[in-house]
């Protein structure tokens, strides 16, 4: 069996790494790895595939900066191509990324059986494009490999019991991760403090909006008062700030350039807490143990709030204040295995090999 992976994210790189270990595992699997280039910089890509042993792309598309249509559409061309050239049995995406919608739609086109790791997650909001892209990406493949299920659910109510499709709880890859590499944290090259909030900004809803980036960092300015603030910043969060004439010379908060997987491992683990608009950040906060206040209106990973050990504060400076006060004085229970056992990669690989049989 030949399967096609298309990846081009931070998030993606750490899934596929789990699926491609399995693949090892089981033998008899051709995979060929596609990658974008949707994340260009060094620290966010290149990083992942040299830390993480990921089996090198066999095709680096290059395809990065520029708008959801422009890159949707020139991903769309290169990984048609690339398919009609490798002819591969099944394609594999992740997540809810452009390089996702992309490599749906082209595998789609050419009847090529299609499967979504981390199918059936919503966030019920349509202005955001990863909303968008996982939910196309979810009504053209045969295959859902779902990590909860509340994503399950999800799909249910959407009626994909009455279509022609297979329907499967797998847990969460990202957990695999996690657990496999936790060992391997190593601290970043950079001094911090005893104790800190660990914050990424980078969603598009918050970055594009010069109210929302504004009301953020005025509250982190605030809480960096109390609490050291460590951001590890985005390349084009930084661009937009600089844009902004954000005066990074007098802010209080602490930001640090990107960094790897194992150092971002070091910095949750060792973080009082964290603050993030980041889907998957969110659950390695949970995977780790540690209290999350995001900056979103809603989040796709509605299980975490509902048991406590997440916070949607949005964008709102009085309410990301209280927020985040509420959670360094709460203690939320983390023991439940809302995410899987830790071998939800193989798990997906033997699913994968039973319908090739079919």
């Amino acid at each position: 069996m030949k399967c096609l992976t298309i990846i081009g994210a931070r998030p993606q790189f750490v899934k596929a790494a789990v699926v491609s270990r399995a693949f090892a595992k089981v033998g008899g699997i051709e995979e060929v790895i596609v990658h974008t280039g949707q994340h260009y910089d060094g620290n966010m890509s290149d990083v992942f595939f040299t830390e993480m042993s990921i089996p090198q792309p066999k095709y680096n598309l290059g395809i990065c900066g520029l708008t959801h249509g422009a890159m949707t559409g020139r991903m769309m061309e290169q990984i048609e191509a690339v398919m009609l050239r490798e002819h591969p049995d099944r394609v594999i995406v992740y997540g809810d990324t452009d390089s996702t919608l992309a490599g749906a739609l082209a595998a789609c086109k050419l009847h090529i059986p299609l499967a979504h790791v981390e199918a059936g997650l919503r966030s019920f909001n349509m202005q955001m494009p990863e909303e968008v892209n996982r939910i196309l990406t979810d009504r053209v493949s045969d295959i859902l490999f779902c990590p909860t299920q509340t994503a399950i659910d999800n799909l249910r109510r959407e009626g994909y019991d009455n279509i022609d499709t297979e329907i499967v709880r797998t847990g969460d890859v990202m957990y695999d991760s996690a657990m496999f590499y936790k060992s391997k944290a190593r601290k970043p090259q950079t001094d911090l403090p005893d104790r800190y909030i660990l914050c990424t900004i980078h969603r598009a809803e918050n970055t594009d909006r010069p109210s929302n980036l504004s009301a953020i960092f005025n509250a982190l300015q605030k809480i960096s008062l109390h609490i050291p603030v460590e951001i590890p910043i985005h390349p084009r969060t930084k661009a937009i700030l600089a844009k902004n004439r954000y005066n990074f010379a007098q802010s209080n908060i602490s930001f640090i350039d990107p960094v790897g997987y194992f150092e971002m491992i070091w910095l949750i683990t060792h973080s009082e807490m964290i603050m993030t608009d980041s889907g998957g950040l969110q659950k390695e906060a949970y995977f780790f143990e540690k209290k999350c206040v995001t900056l979103r209106e809603q989040t796709e990973w509605t299980e975490l709030v509902d048991c406590g050990c997440n916070v949607l504060a949005g964008a709102d400076y009085g309410k990301i204040l209280s927020c985040t006060e509420q959670m360094l004085n709460s203690s939320p229970d983390f023991s439940s295995p809302l995410y899987g056992d830790g071998h939800s990669g193989e798990f997906i690989v033997n699913q994968l090999m039973k319908k090739n049989k079919e």
